[in-house]
């Protein structure tokens, strides 16, 4: 069983945000830390790379005998846009997402935005968290 390339690991969250060269996505992904950790009451953990991720449970695949651990809920600031993991799916909450302002999201669990001042910020915090809500049952 191959193991998987995104594990929760030491690197600092504090040193990875100021390493990005944008200033908007350092300043908005400071403030997405503030957001995810009061929401989750988790402190912020990265995971591979450039995921910053709150929380975790663990699972088993259904399809295959791979299993591990994986975020509850996380972001990663990506060059071209904020990429926030919504784990139980954004497409779930149709409601928040006609409210939320400029965004995108995948078929899977991702949820895309620019910068935070494109987004409605009280709806995108009530997005995370019952999202974050819904992943913790699953606990």
């Amino acid at each position: 069983m191959a193991e998987l390339k995104t594990q929760k690991n030491d690197a600092s969250v504090t040193d990875f945000i100021e390493s990005l060269d944008d200033e908007q996505k350092r300043a908005d992904s400071h403030q997405l830390v503030k957001i995810f950790s009061k929401i989750t009451g988790e402190k912020p953990v990265m995971w591979g790379t450039s995921i910053i991720g709150f929380g975790f449970y663990h699972y088993k695949s259904q399809r295959s005998k791979q299993e591990g651990d994986w975020m509850l809920t996380a972001f990663s600031p990506r060059k071209q846009q904020l990429s926030l993991y919504i784990m139980s799916g954004p497409s779930k909450y149709p409601e928040l997402l006609k409210k939320l302002g400029k965004h995108k999201i995948s078929s899977g669990c991702c949820l895309y935005i620019k910068k935070l001042s494109d987004v409605n910020l009280d709806i995108l915090r009530e997005l995370i968290k019952v999202s974050f809500e819904d992943m913790k049952k699953k606990q």
